[in-house]
């Protein structure tokens, strides 16, 4: 699918004089191209410069290199991480996070709550407690959600008073609860109290709301979902060589005079290029700004060594073909024998930061089949 979205990519460049067939066929290729990343429309750009999610952008470092390949598939949990900040702007600790990007064939793996607890506020005398008790409860109603039945808990931890930073809560049932039916969304409840359950007035603890606090640190809902893309059946792996850029192999032949003499360059992995700002979609995606694909090029000739990796039929195939004995039996072909996945950062039509991963989308080697 992707080989055949950038020869049509290159047809629009240089094979057709007609300015309307070019703008046909390049319209054509980048609609493939949304397919494979399983997209009907690319997403639009943010009206003005959002910093993504400082979790997001670490997260995707640690899933993949800088040109998105990912180092080791077994690192996320599905193959979709989507980011939602909190839509009350509320000072009080009532959280609301829209999910109506999701799409619906999304498998809900895992759901976290992170809040970025504040220092605490400086009191007079001394300090009673170095502990409270953080409770996160699903709104079940509009009307009255402190009382019990307007409320069901979640999650619940004891928090340090004496230091900031992330607090992460799961809350996976209420966000499938929420996917179920969407009018169920009320949204959540954060409460503070003493060790034995007594509320704290004013509590010693708070946690960066939507508003009056930086970009960085605003209430965020994280959703690991599946979506049940999965690649051919060819081996895939991370790339090698962790943060470095997959160069190319070396040539197979094993010298100059034989690849001067005009035959056919073995079996071999070639540069194939993916520039996302060229293609026009550097508005949305984060990262990578493009990537090295791959492909396979060159000739499987008789006999085949071990170096171009061949099959078994692949080898009966090039016997078959060098002795004519059946006709119409061509050579084995040079195609990837290995695939690896490459992830993309992006924003999506809400604006909210999404890493997907795509299998199958760089050839990591290649061999006669």
């Amino acid at each position: 699918m992707l080989g055949t979205v950038l020869l049509l990519l290159a047809l629009a460049k240089t094979a057709c004089p007609s300015p309307a067939s070019i703008a046909s066929w390049r319209a054509e290729a980048l609609k493939k191209l949304l397919e494979v990343f399983g997209m009907d429309d690319p997403p639009a750009p943010p009206t003005h410069f959002k910093q993504p999610p400082q979790y997001m952008v670490d997260l995707f470092n640690t899933v993949a290199n800088a040109d998105g390949v990912t180092k080791n598939p077994d690192i996320l949990e599905g193959n979709t991480v989507r980011s939602f900040l909190d839509k009350t702007h509320s000072e009080e600790m009532r959280f609301l996070f829209v999910l109506s990007s999701m799409a619906k064939n999304e498998k809900i793996l895992t759901a976290e709550l992170h809040l970025f607890r504040l220092w605490p506020r400086v009191t007079d005398g001394p300090k009673r407690h170095h502990f409270c008790q953080v409770s996160v409860y699903q709104v079940l109603g509009k009307d009255k959600p402190d009382t019990p039945e307007g409320k069901k808990l979640l999650a619940a931890r004891l928090v340090s008073l004496q230091t900031s930073g992330w607090e992460v809560f799961a809350i996976t049932s209420a966000v499938r609860d929420w996917a179920e039916d969407e009018s169920s969304n009320q949204g959540l409840l954060v409460t503070v109290q003493g060790l034995r359950g007594s509320p704290l007035n004013p509590p010693p603890l708070q946690f960066a709301s939507g508003r009056g606090h930086h970009e960085s640190k605003k209430p965020m809902l994280v959703l690991f979902t599946d979506d049940g893309r999965r690649g051919a059946s060819l081996p895939t792996a991370g790339f090698p060589g962790g943060l470095h850029t997959p160069g190319m192999t070396p040539l197979l032949g094993r010298s100059r005079s034989t690849r001067s003499l005009g035959r056919l360059q073995p079996c071999q992995r070639h540069p194939l290029s993916v520039d996302f700002e060229e293609i026009g979609w550097s508005g949305w995606i984060i990262s990578p700004r493009g990537y090295n694909a791959f492909h396979c090029k060159g000739s499987c000739p008789f006999p085949l060594g071990e170096n171009m990796r061949p099959t078994n039929h692949a080898t009966v195939q090039s016997i078959i073909n060098a002795l004519k004995l059946s006709e119409g039996v061509s050579s084995p072909c040079c195609v990837p024998d290995k695939l690896y996945s490459i992830n993309l950062l992006y924003f999506d039509d809400d604006e909210n930061v999404v890493l997907k991963q795509y299998d199958d989308m760089v050839a990591g080697s290649c061999g006669c089949h």
